[in-house]
């Protein structure tokens, strides 16, 4: 890619797998490894009848997390519900937060190669509930319900990073952050961490280009190569008068090039409204205190 023609714009979805001993509406044991289906209730199987309960371990290390970003800590948020269907889904909804997530306007100092520090902004952080597992196999599909109501914190950055290797380092870096505060192991291998990769090239000057989301990234190395793949791609259609479709794309690991699933959705094609079985959350001056006496001195 011509570096001195165009410019290009990564921001990140980072999901993270909170380390609590229970799931984050239920009673269900929060646990990686266990036989398919036996860590599940009535509660987050979507039976009709059930009522959610908050985890405050949860939400204590979801906001804990916030305030090492540098964000701002939204006074009062609420849980909304995120319509849409898919087999993992037993509810037809994710319980999420979309309008006042915890934590806002934060940011995260990284070292890159050569000692420089790069500063990325944080647009949001919000707590949600995680999917179950989809297995597929010649035979046909299976689905492991044991993941889901799994405390999930999704951090959502600003596209601030240039090049693939910046992801990579930022991301090494984050990893060390959410261990030192001890809030999830953050083994991509597992799943514990995930990482989408919001794309986009333009011509110098002319700002954000369309932006292509890329999935099933269980590595720093591959978030990097699948940006630097997708930096080429994208440049070829632009050089060549073509469109770029705003779409989501999945990274193939043995043939080490992206490949589209599905046109990019917008948020309104998800019918957020508030979840009416879980009441607000208001967050005090006295549980931010509580949270500043955790923080630990960081590895930057």
């Amino acid at each position: 890619m011509d570096k001195t023609v165009l410019e290009t714009f990564i921001g990140l979805e980072i999901h993270i797998q909170l380390i609590t001993k229970t799931k984050l509406f239920c009673n269900c044991k929060n646990s990686f490894g266990d036989p398919p289906n036996t860590n599940i209730c009535p509660c987050c199987m979507g039976y009709p009848g059930m009522l959610p309960a908050l985890n405050k371990e949860a939400v204590k290390k979801a906001c804990l997390l916030c305030l090492a970003m540098n964000c701002k800590l939204n006074e009062k948020t609420f849980f909304e519900r995120k319509n849409y269907f898919y087999p993992d889904l037993p509810n037809n909804y994710q319980v999420t937060q979309f309008s006042y997530p915890f934590g806002i306007s934060g940011y995260v100092d990284t070292a890159l190669a050569g000692g420089s520090i790069k500063r990325i902004r944080i647009h949001e952080a919000r707590l949600e509930e995680d999917a179950g597992k989809m297995v597929h196999d010649k035979n046909g599909s299976l689905c492991d319900f044991n993941r889901v109501g799994t405390p999930l914190l999704e951090v959502v950055t600003e596209p601030d990073f240039k090049t693939g290797e910046e992801v990579e380092a930022f991301l090494l870096n984050f990893r060390r952050i959410i261990r030192y505060l001890d809030v999830s192991d953050g083994n991509m291998e597992e799943g514990s961490m995930r990482c989408d990769a919001n794309v986009s090239i333009n011509y110098i000057g002319k700002g954000l280009g369309k932006r292509v989301e890329v999935k099933n990234l269980n590595s720093s190395r591959n978030v990097k190569l699948a940006i630097q793949y997708e930096e080429q791609r994208q440049a070829k259609l632009l050089k060549a008068n073509e469109t770029i479709v705003q779409e989501t794309r999945l990274w193939d690991d043995d043939k080490k090039r992206t490949e589209s699933m599905r046109s990019k959705e917008n948020a309104n094609d998800y019918r957020y409204i508030p979840d009416t079985d879980l009441p607000p959350f208001t967050i005090t001056p006295e549980f931010v205190s509580e949270l500043k006496s955790l923080l630990v001195e960081l590895p930057l």
